[in-house]
């Protein structure tokens, strides 16, 4: 198993969230923490990168969904970002992949 790191920088359009490691039941928590203390005005955009993403279990995908639901309280968006395919997989099966904003995993953030 590897540890979640999450790292944030700020851009124009709004904060950038990056995930790392296992999003997995012992580390979803702490996700989820992390998001609900990114601050958001509406109109912002909070991206997670999930580039460095290496496993996501249910309770991961529990977690991205609390951060979309903290993003609506604020008015806000939510956009994932560098989806690995295996998650992005996960998505598409339970349909979740048309309710997040999903951007490719090419380009920069």
């Amino acid at each position: 198993m590897s540890p979640l790191t999450t790292t944030h920088h700020a851009t124009a359009t709004g904060p950038v969230l990056r995930v790392g490691g296992d999003l997995d039941y012992e580390h979803a928590p702490a996700l989820r923490e992390h998001v609900e203390r990114v601050v958001l005005t509406p109109g912002q955009c909070l991206t997670v990168d999930l580039s460095d993403l290496q496993f996501c279990d249910s309770s991961g995908i529990t977690a991205l969904l609390a951060a979309r639901r903290h993003t609506q309280a604020a008015g806000a968006a939510l956009v994932l970002a560098h989806v690995p395919a295996n998650t992005l997989r996960i998505l598409a099966i339970v349909g979740l992949d048309q309710v997040f904003t999903i951007h490719p995993g090419s380009g920069t953030v």
